[in-house]
Order: C-alpha cells, then sequence, then structure tokens
C-alpha cells in the first residue's frame, strides 16, 4: 500500500507521466481489441510497347520497343489523380466500403458524403503506389477491409491504367496520321492534275513524246547533211570533166537543193522565231514532265510517311505487362499491432522524458 500511495504521489507531482501511462493504456487497448483488419493486395506492373521491325522504308530508329521510366512515372500521376479515383467511386463504390460502421471509428472514412477533398486524403493512405526506379517497375498496394474489394481495387488500377497509357499515346498519334492522310489526298489529286495536263498537251501537239521527236529530227537532218555532202563531192568531181549544162551536173544540182530545202525544212522544225517549233514544244513538255516527277515523288513519300506514322501509333500502344497480379490476402496483415504499440509507447516515453527534462530545467532555474 505503500509502494502504491508513492505512486501516486508522484506522478500527482509529474501528472506528465499519468498522462503517459494514460496515453500508452488507451493504445494498447486501441491496437489490441479495437482496430479493424484491413486486407492487402499487391500487384506489380512494368510497360512494355510492341516490338514491329517492318520492311520496305528505313524508320528502323523509330520502332524499337521501349520501357521508358518516364511513362511508368505518368502512369503512376495518373493512378493517383483525383479522376482515377473518382473512377473508382464509379465502379466499386468505396465510399460506402471506408465509411462502413463495421470499422472502427479511428480507421474508417468519417461519413460517406464526405467532400472529395477528404476522400482523396484518406485513399491517400489505403493506396500506395511506389515507383523502383532500378527496376523500372511500379509497385502497387492497395489496403481495404475486404479481401474482395482490396483486389478489385487493385484490378481496376490495373485496367483503368492500361486504357489511359494506350488513349495518350494514339491521340497524338491519330492526329498525325490524320494530317498525313490529307496531305496525301491533296497531293494525290495535284498528281492527276498534273498527269491530265501532260496527256492533254501530248494529245494537242500529237506528240506523245516531244523530246523524243526533236531527237528523230536531229537524226533526219544529220542523215540529210550526209547525203548533201557525198552529193557535193560527186558534183566536184563531175564538174572537173563534165560542163555545167550537162545532165549530170544538173541532176546532182537538183538533187543538192532539194536535200537542201529539205534540211532547212527540218531545222524550221527545231527552231524558228514565231510558231510552235520542237524546241519549245519540247522545252514545255519537259516542263510538265517535270512537275508530274515530281508531284509523284512527292505523292510517294507521302504514302511512305504515311505507312510510318500507322506503325509509329501501333508502337505507342502501351500494354501493361503485370510481373504480380493482384493477390487476394487470405488473412489480414494491417494494421501491424505490435508493431504499432511498441513505436507508440517508444515515442510517447520519449516525449515525456524530454517534457520532464525540461520541467526539471525550468524548476531548477526558479530556485
Amino acid at each position: 500500500m505503500n509502494t502504491l500511495a508513492r505512486t501516486r504521489s508522484r506522478l500527482k507531482k509529474q501528472p506528465h507521466w499519468a498522462l503517459c501511462l494514460i496515453a500508452i493504456f488507451f493504445a494498447v487497448i486501441y491496437w489490441s481489441l479495437i482496430a479493424t483488419n484491413r486486407y492487402v493486395s499487391e500487384t506489380h506492373i512494368v510497360l512494355q510497347s510492341p516490338e514491329i521491325n517492318p520492311t520496305g522504308f528505313n524508320i528502323s530508329s523509330l520502332l524499337s520497343g521501349t520501357q521508358g521510366s518516364g511513362d511508368l512515372l505518368l502512369l503512376k500521376d495518373h493512378l493517383e489523380s483525383v479522376d482515377m479515383l473518382q473512377k473508382l467511386q464509379q465502379n466499386l463504390n468505396i465510399r460506402a466500403h471506408y465509411a462502413s460502421g463495421d470499422i472502427d471509428f479511428l480507421s474508417r472514412l468519417s461519413q460517406e458524403d464526405v467532400a472529395l477533398e477528404k476522400l482523396y486524403s484518406y485513399m491517400q493512405k489505403r493506396i500506395d503506389i511506389v515507383f523502383d526506379d532500378y527496376a523500372a517497375v511500379l509497385r502497387i498496394r492497395v489496403q481495404a477491409y475486404t479481401p474482395e474489394m482490396a483486389k478489385a481495387i487493385a484490378q481496376t488500377l490495373l485496367d483503368e491504367g492500361e486504357r489511359h497509357m494506350n488513349l495518350m499515346g494514339q491521340r497524338l498519334a491519330e492526329e498525325q496520321v490524320a494530317f498525313i492522310e490529307q496531305q496525301v489526298k491533296k497531293l494525290e489529286t495535284r498528281l492527276y492534275s498534273v498527269r491530265e495536263e501532260l496527256l492533254a498537251f501530248q494529245n494537242k501537239e500529237g506528240l506523245v513524246s516531244p523530246t523524243g521527236a526533236v531527237q528523230t529530227t536531229l537524226v533526219v537532218i544529220g542523215q540529210l547533211q550526209g547525203q548533201l555532202a557525198v552529193l557535193e563531192a560527186r558534183k566536184k568531181s563531175a564538174s572537173s570533166f563534165q560542163s555545167a549544162a550537162s545532165p549530170e551536173v544538173v541532176r546532182l544540182n537538183s538533187e543538192i537543193s532539194a536535200l537542201r530545202q529539205q534540211i532547212d525544212i527540218e531545222k524550221q522544225k527545231l527552231a524558228a522565231s514565231s510558231g510552235d517549233s520542237l524546241n519549245r514544244v519540247s522545252a514545255d513538255y519537259q516542263t510538265l514532265e517535270l512537275r508530274a516527277q515530281f508531284a509523284l515523288e512527292l505523292y510517294s513519300n507521302s504514302l511512305m510517311a504515311l505507312e510510318s506514322t500507322r506503325v509509329e501509333a501501333a508502337r505507342k500502344l502501351k500494354q501493361v505487362s503485370v510481373l504480380q497480379y493482384p493477390t487476394q490476402a487470405e488473412f489480414s496483415t494491417e494494421p501491424r499491432r505490435s508493431y504499432n504499440i511498441a513505436v507508440f509507447v517508444f515515442f510517447a516515453i520519449f516525449i515525456t522524458a524530454i517534457a520532464h527534462l525540461a520541467r526539471a530545467i525550468i524548476r531548477d532555474h526558479r530556485d
């Protein structure tokens, strides 16, 4: 009795130790008997892109599979967002689960219609998402008050996360594909228009290839000039022993004159100061032909770019590869009762000791 009396006397003189013991008593009661069991579901995921190696165009640098940490960080941010919280509420009604009356008053959500900001703050304590930078793995840990709900939340996070990453990756690629498809249509129209101009020009001039006609005319002129040279040589030879009025010389002069006239006619076809000479027709044709070739090259390049962009859109699909599927707990692992009691007792005694020391220092200074 004397020991008990002395203890009570000391506690009256040092009420902070009495408060410490009371706090420890209630903490032990709460963590041992009152705290509701929580079940944990864990899942580990990575992001991967499909490996695509198309042939026919050189875009191999664009099409290698990726597993970037940046995408995982984007996924982590989305999983921790308010949008994801609203999807969990819409699909699983997490408000009703975490505000259930079967949960102890310190652990449960204060009320089912609590403000969204408070619900978000509460769920941050129940959903833990950690990014492992070394392994490039996203580790998701969900706490709920039934094993089924914990697993359902983890599975919803997986499904919605994959859908979000695919939508985000496809959006830009689809816009690029749509833009290039418009350009392809414009270039196709341009190509057909230039080709029609080329065909109309050929029909108007009556020539399939004015350039070929020029080459043919040059060949003809060369042959005529060769014949002319032969006849002039024969004329000189005949004039050395025949008079200018002889039938042979007259015939040669007639043939030479006809050849020169024909050569002049052929040259007039090639070039003239006015009219549609072959050189002018050929120049106009070459201009149209170059325009048609340029339009064809642009159209061909745009088709290759379109196929490249379509493949890139497929590459941007992010597949959530699951290293560990959401587990369904067979027993509760939270709260860690012994650990929580030990930590609470340690800090309670530590803080009380500091308060005791501070009080002693103040008392000594007063004395």
